[in-house]
């Protein structure tokens, strides 16, 4: 059975965060014997390049590209590609923001987390941007491709009708960053993904399909919950529709919680697409 894509059905391993620490090479085979054939990692549970490498060859499962938040690729953007290298990532993804003057984060009411909610501006996305260029710049030199991961933040208005997004695509180079839209938070955010694939369709290289429980009142888009695929609340088919369209070159499911065991949700996750017809 051919996926809808066409493509390696990818799995995002912070869906297995809770196991992988326990027993990294095993979990990895549990999800290589249900069919997933991609992986993107998100930490690496103190591993070293050679032993994940071995670890993803001995499962047969490819490791495409892995997630740093911004702070992580701050302190240490060469260790990162040397690893990135040895790992043979063709993809660094940036999993969260920062700002220029860390400082602030403390001083804003509510904290770090409640800034990057809520009070990210147009100048923190363009210093974003121009981190990222400048990123994308050593790792392009190195073959591997540079991007950046959705959450909700990045759809509030910053101003002169502009999304935070906006400003980070519009001051990003193509050459150098790409983007890897995560589904499920465009719909928490309230946009719609189909809209994306053409306003944007050149930036987007990646996916990550995760389902979302129906929204609870007084919560926040970002805390959405997550479920299996098919069992939530958005319509995938469409959405594979218009991702085939823009020649997406992987794409991942993205399961953050569960409500039974892990490994029968991620099958049901894995036969939901291969049933999907586009």
């Amino acid at each position: 059975m051919a996926d809808p894509l066409g493509l390696p059905v990818g799995l995002q391993l912070y869906s297995v965060r809770k196991l992988l620490p326990n027993d990294y090479a095993g979990t990895l085979k549990q999800l290589a014997a249900i069919g997933y054939r991609e992986v993107e990692a998100a930490g690496f549970f103190g591993h070293s390049a050679d032993e994940v490498k071995a670890a993803m060859a001995s499962a047969g499962l490819q490791c495409v590209s892995a997630h740093y938040p911004m702070g992580e690729l701050q302190k240490d953007i060469d260790g990162t590609l040397k690893y990135a290298k040895v790992l043979g990532l063709a993809y660094v993804i940036c999993s969260t923001p920062s700002v220029a003057d860390p400082a602030k984060l403390a001083s804003y009411p509510g904290g770090a987390g409640k800034y990057f909610r809520d009070g990210m501006t147009a100048d923190d996305w363009r210093w974003n941007a121009e981190q990222f260029n400048e990123f994308g710049k050593k790792f392009k030199a190195e073959g591997i491709q540079f991007g950046y991961h959705n959450h909700t933040t990045e759809f509030h208005d910053v101003g002169g009708g502009l999304t935070g997004l906006d400003v980070l695509l519009k001051d990003t180079d193509p050459a150098y960053v790409t983007l890897e839209m995560d589904c499920g938070w465009v719909v928490a955010a309230g946009r719609d993904p189909m809209a994306l694939f053409k306003q944007y369709a050149k930036r987007i290289s990646m996916l990550h399909i995760k389902d979302l429980k129906p929204a609870v009142p007084g919560k926040l888009p970002g805390e959405r919950v997550s479920t299996i695929l098919g069992k939530g609340t958005i319509d995938y088919q469409p959405i594979f529709a218009a991702a085939k369209k823009v020649g997406i070159k992987h794409y991942f499911v993205e399961q953050e919680e569960f409500d039974g065991d892990p490994m029968q949700e991620l099958t049901a996750d894995y036969q939901y697409l291969h049933a999907l017809l586009v």
